[in-house]
């Protein structure tokens, strides 16, 4: 009889391990992000990953991976989700992967990210704090760049003014040589290749920092644009005809689509996360500022989240219930 019970007992125990051991394996199992080499999607991955570890007890992980490489990660499962996916920069994979349900979103983190031809806001309106005379008041679009050029010489061709190109091999850096044939500035512009991202904004933020003249090309969220006061010239609205018309690309940008992305049997399996992860929004100002406060203070990341998590509860607590907002702040307490 005694056997009979142990018999009996170990398959009662055998069952509750089928029933229950897939269920402790996924909450013991951490939730892995991808981080793609911009700083923004970083933070983001961050922030989200200190809610889920103190607000929803997950354990959290981070990989490193290029666009392509990493959305075909968590499409196969081999990581979870990214708080930044740039699908229109994947166009032909996205509308195919998407389809097959393997990946998914789960919303858009910040509104249409724009890009463009900047110009720091003193050229236009002056800087009485700075002493800084307006030096292009009329300088609204691009159409207005002839009658300025000459405050942009380039000082390696001065009968031209220069552009602040994107670094050679951006496919963006090609679409501005076009857009300034489009508009008619090929005698007045050239577009200058500053070489990196990194030799980019550093051109931009010297001039500003000297109350000079420069043009560029840029985009948004950076810290670039949550540190200077800079202003995005007017284009003609986007036109999906004249933007696939061979060469011409003479209209703004498309608006760039930035998607929460996960692995479809990831949001399956974690209803309640994805649901925080549904809520999860920021603005384009949040996040310039997020950028600019992370170059200021030559943090990482990490440390830039937890910033964000401090100052901004009243944004992050209308993600998440009561309970788990309240965890998280009370992690705030103990962290001192």
């Amino acid at each position: 009889m005694s056997h009979m019970k142990n018999v009996f007992l170990s398959a009662a125990v055998f069952c509750l391990l089928v029933l229950f051991f897939p269920a402790f394996a996924e909450a013991s199992k951490p939730v892995v992000f991808v981080d793609f080499s911009w700083e923004s999607v970083q933070v983001h991955n961050r922030i989200a990953a200190y809610i889920m570890e103190k607000g929803y007890g997950k354990k959290t992980d981070f990989i490193f991976a290029e666009s392509l490489p990493g959305m075909m990660g968590i499409e196969r499962g081999d990581a979870d989700l990214s708080m930044e996916g740039w699908v229109d920069n994947l166009t032909e994979y996205w509308t195919k992967a998407s389809a097959k349900g393997d990946i998914q979103s789960l919303g858009t983190n910040f509104p249409d990210a724009p890009q463009g031809w900047y110009v720091p806001t003193y050229m236009i309106q002056g800087d009485e704090k700075r002493g800084i005379k307006a030096t292009a008041p009329g300088l609204k679009s691009v159409k207005d760049l002839p009658q300025y050029w000459e405050l942009f010489k380039d000082p390696e061709n001065p009968r031209k003014g220069r552009l602040y190109n994107g670094p050679a091999g951006w496919q963006i850096s090609s679409i501005n040589v076009e857009k300034i044939k489009a508009y008619g500035l090929s005698g007045t512009y050239e577009a200058f290749s500053p070489g990196s991202q990194t030799a980019l904004s550093t051109a931009i933020k010297r001039a500003y920092d000297r109350g000079k003249p420069v043009l560029a090309y840029y985009w948004e969220p950076t810290w670039v644009m949550g540190l200077l006061d800079m202003t995005r010239l007017e284009e003609p609205p986007f036109d999906a005809a004249v933007w696939g018309d061979g060469g011409n690309k003479g209209c703004a940008c498309p608006s760039a689509t930035v998607y929460v992305v996960a692995n479809t049997k990831f949001v399956e399996r974690n209803p309640r996360i994805a649901t925080f992860l549904r809520t999860y929004s920021t603005t384009l100002e949040q996040n310039n500022k997020i950028l600019a406060y992370m170059y200021k203070n030559r943090v990482d990341a990490a440390e830039a989240a937890i910033w964000f998590l401090k100052n901004h509860k009243d944004v992050w607590s209308a993600w998440v219930p009561g309970d788990v907002a309240s965890r998280i702040s009370d992690s705030f307490r103990e962290d001192k």
